[in-house]
């Protein structure tokens, strides 16, 4: 009788302790996406219009390359706001938070993190938004950087298309990665024509997150702020292989740059940054 008891309370508890656990891995998914910064939009498969390229790809990514390490040691300070959304539809229910928080940034690799404000899902305020923090500060690490860096180390790429259009012209790549590492992708980049910098991304994982995904894609927007493209709108989303889906949402806004060099802007073609110059967007 004792026995038959425990095996009803068991099954009983099983459905609750299996939903609560797609919640978690769902949520997790969207910690392992959003290392990213990317943002979903349209298929990465979608033809492109295009012009004939003014360069040939391997210009394209020298630059890209070049630009990349000029504003990366240019940028001294900046600081801003952000809004972190995050919603789960599935098995198990429905869960959802949200998150506003300011960052300060210090070259080389120092950022401060203040939370604002955090309603919603403790789970995913805990095991999403403060693990996305954490993970922030440590890609600051040389060695992080290196193996995320959008360089010909990590990446093959062929150019697909060159764009012109109201925000000016863009050259399309697609970019495969060379290695299964959680921090590569593969899709396609828009690279500004004039300030060779990444301007849009569509892409998804390199590695398949874990076995409950059955889908994930990512797609980060940027703006100029000043003399340098940061990430202006971040989308993340993962289908679950049981039912379900899981959406991610950065916003970026108040950005002000508060220190900025001129190293070493005469040889790589650059506009000449002040050294203590704010914009405010």
């Amino acid at each position: 009788m004792k026995l038959q008891e425990t095996n009803r309370r068991t099954t009983e508890r099983t459905p609750t302790r299996i939903s609560h656990r797609l919640v978690v891995i769902s949520v997790l998914l969207l910690f392992e996406l959003a290392l990213f910064q990317f943002a979903m939009a349209q298929p990465t498969g979608a033809p492109v219009a295009a012009d004939p390229s003014p360069l040939s790809a391997q210009q394209v990514v020298n630059k890209l390359v070049q630009m990349n390490v000029h504003r990366a040691e240019s940028l001294q300070a900046f600081q801003g706001t952000r809004t972190y959304r995050a919603e789960y539809h599935g098995f198990g229910g429905e869960r959802s938070a949200e998150m506003l928080v300011s960052v300060k940034f210090l070259y080389p690799a120092t950022k401060e993190f203040t939370i604002l404000s955090a309603t919603g899902s403790k789970l995913i305020i805990d095991r999403v938004f403060g693990k996305l923090l954490e993970a922030e500060k440590e890609a600051l690490d040389p060695e992080m950087k290196r193996r995320s860096a959008l360089t010909e180390e990590n990446y093959r790429f062929a150019l697909i298309g060159y764009e012109t259009g109201p925000s000016g012209s863009q050259y399309v790549l697609e970019v495969e990665p060379r290695t299964k590492d959680k921090y590569l992708y593969r899709g396609r980049i828009w690279v500004d024509a004039s300030d060779f910098a990444v301007v849009r991304l569509v892409a998804e994982p390199a590695k398949n997150p874990s076995f409950w995904t059955k889908k994930a894609e990512v797609v980060q927007e940027y703006r100029k702020i000043s003399d340098f493209w940061l990430p202006a709108h971040n989308q993340s989303i993962s289908a679950i292989r049981l039912g379900g889906h899981a959406e991610l949402t950065i916003d970026y806004k108040d950005y002000e740059i508060t220190g900025a060099s001129q190293a070493s802007a005469s040889s790589s073609g650059m506009t000449p940054i002040a050294s203590a110059s704010r914009m405010r967007k």
